[in-house]
């Protein structure tokens, strides 16, 4: 059975930096292309980062490039996302998803791409 877990959300202020980690059991992680979504309040699940199985080759999404990192450590099964500069705008629940394939393409943001999915953790951003 396939599980995603994320964690390391909370509330921090505008400005600052959290780190997001994703531990995934059950399948071959460093087979799969990952990545993070986020949906806030009264707003659609948008795709923030995606990154290749060997860690090799990311996308971001506009809003957050420069700002949000995607690494992964496939030895330890987890995908991380480094969210730096956090605006208020950022305050969403962020889920970790994973591709049904090994790359992400220009394509990533379809949600129909991704085989499976965590829950979710918050992360709120304070002005």
């Amino acid at each position: 059975q396939v599980q995603v877990v994320e964690s390391g959300g909370g509330l921090v202020q505008a400005g600052g930096s959290l780190r997001l980690s994703c531990t995934v059991s059950g399948l071959t992680f460093g087979a799969y292309a990952m990545s993070w979504f986020r949906q806030a309040p009264g707003k659609e699940r948008e795709g923030v980062a995606c990154i290749r199985w060997a860690g090799d080759s990311t996308y971001y999404a506009d809003s957050v490039k420069g700002r949000f990192t995607i690494s992964r450590n496939n030895a330890k099964n987890t995908l991380y996302l480094q969210m730096n500069s956090l605006k208020v705008e950022d305050t969403a629940i962020y889920y970790c998803a994973a591709k049904k394939n090994a790359v992400c393409s220009a394509s990533w943001r379809g949600e129909d791409l991704f085989a499976y999915w965590g829950q979710g953790t918050q992360v709120t951003v304070s002005s």
